[in-house]
């Protein structure tokens, strides 16, 4: 949806998008935490269930406020790149 090829897709999320993604994994966590999930289908489960949290959360939010929460916006633009460390140092 973004056009991205081998960029991060947290570095081009909004806000938004960033909160939400967040309070599905912490769903997802504490669903697998309270149910004691082991095994791939029961935390398979429980992702689906924090998933299900986070995606009522967006429909409400875009219902209140008019517009959409997941674009194909990029928070940075494709040409930005972060030298890594040590890149560039000749101390």
């Amino acid at each position: 949806m973004k056009g991205l090829k081998s960029q991060n897709l947290r570095d081009h999320m909004s806000e938004a998008e960033l909160i939400l993604t967040a309070l599905a994994e912490l769903s997802s966590r504490q669903i697998a935490e309270s149910v004691e999930a082991t095994g791939m289908s029961e935390n398979a489960e429980a992702g689906r269930k924090g998933g299900g949290i986070a995606k009522r959360a967006r429909r409400e939010l875009e219902a209140k406020t008019g517009r959409k929460v997941v674009t194909g916006e990029n928070f940075l633009s494709p040409g930005k790149t972060n030298k890594s460390l040590g890149e560039g140092d000749d101390k």
